[in-house]
């Protein structure tokens, strides 16, 4: 099940001149979700170094799962035991599922893709595999996301420093088109009580993003995603197809842009009309030290935190901000404690969480581009 409510579109005043933004409710099997709204990631059935509690006190309203990689740990035998994933994470709330796509992209030459799907040797034992769109399908059913992604190729920016051509990227987004037919004949198959997504491909060529988008728009999906994005290519690059896709796509669908990204992403893409949002960046930057405030971006290993008892970001709310010092969040990350981390997450988890909170906010009070303004000014103040 999926109802998409478009509540308002952002007036477009001189603040922002030709913004797409957009307000919604989007009502799922479990639950229903405000946007626009940034998703945490949670791979392997959790969002990394972050207690569920924690994710519900910062006011997540949908969390990713990772099909390929469930696949492989705990396995299919154990989700059907549990009946999904919502019960065996002890997550309750809306969950989407990528499709495995990614995984076809990232394993470079671990992998083999033929009409048929994509040959690869397990990462975590060396097993030969083989998923197709269909085995994709039958996967998402079981893990019961509420978001089931098509199966998909990630069409690279670059292979071994080469860009990837426009007869390239057209060879892949057809091929892409083709198994989201087959996509949807398994889903339906099935008969997954669910709502299943079309990614959107192309590349960075602009015509191909429109075939690909006026394909799957035909075949009259529940939601789309624009795919292929934040994948090595350059910021403008990204940029342009960001500004080019999501506000072609149906008005009445809800639109995800994947893997993407900054907080200065974000914001840009509610402004092409986006509505939702995945990245790891909170949590894989909270681990390496790096963390997102309002004022602009802290490297908390830096030594000039060594003695600063102000807060992470005075302005925040988190229980990290509430708590502790930048001077004790430099010692544990000096000191290499797992507390840091993981208080790191929270706070960045919670800086994006906020940050959608705060567009929404804006779009219901009509001051999008005022916000606009006022955030940039804020990101290039420094801390």
């Amino acid at each position: 099940m999926l109802n998409f409510e478009l509540l308002k579109t952002d007036p477009a005043d001189g603040a922002y001149p030709g913004s797409h933004a957009r307000r919604g409710t989007l009502t799922l099997n479990h639950g229903v979700v405000q946007t626009p709204i940034f998703m945490p990631v949670g791979t392997y059935g959790t969002v990394k170094g972050v207690m569920p509690q924690s994710l519900h006190e910062m006011g997540a309203q949908i969390i990713l799962g990772n099909t390929f990689h469930l696949w492989m740990r705990p396995g299919l035998d154990v989700m059907q035991q549990f009946g999904g994933l919502h019960k065996f994470e002890s997550w309750h709330k809306p969950i989407l599922t990528d499709s495995g796509g990614f995984q076809v992209w990232s394993l470079g030459e671990m992998r083999k893709i033929s009409e048929e799907g994509v040959k690869f040797a397990s990462p975590v034992n060396g097993d030969k595999l083989f998923l197709t769109p269909e085995i994709s399908m039958q996967i998402q059913t079981i893990l019961n996301s509420d978001i089931v992604m098509q199966f998909d190729e990630c069409t690279p920016y670059d292979t071994k420093g080469h860009i990837t051509t426009e007869a390239e990227a057209r060879i892949s987004m057809e091929l892409s088109l083709r198994w989201s037919k087959r996509c949807v004949d398994e889903f339906n198959k099935l008969q997954n009580p669910n709502a299943l997504f079309g990614i959107v491909q192309g590349g960075m060529f602009e015509n191909l993003r429109q075939e690909s988008l006026d394909a799957l728009v035909e075949l009259d999906l529940p939601g789309y995603a624009v795919g292929g994005v934040s994948v090595g290519e350059p910021k403008e690059e990204m940029l342009r197809i960001m500004a080019h896709t999501p506000h072609r796509l149906p008005a009445h669908k809800p639109r995800y842009l994947m893997g993407v990204g900054t907080p200065e992403d974000l914001v840009e893409g509610v402004a092409a009309g986006v509505d939702m949002f995945d990245c790891v960046m909170p949590t894989r930057n909270a681990r390496n030290g790096h963390m997102f405030t309002r004022f602009g971006d802290l490297k908390i290993r830096n030594a000039r935190y060594k003695t600063d008892e102000a807060p992470v970001d005075a302005t925040c709310s988190c229980y990290t901000c509430r708590n502790f010092s930048r001077a004790y969040m430099h010692h544990l990350d000096r000191c290499g404690e797992m507390l840091g981390p993981m208080l790191s997450s929270i706070h960045n988890l919670h800086y994006y969480l906020n940050l959608m909170q705060e567009v929404r906010d804006a779009l219901d009070a009509g001051k999008f581009g005022a916000f606009v303004l006022q955030f940039r000014q804020d990101r290039q103040r420094g801390v």
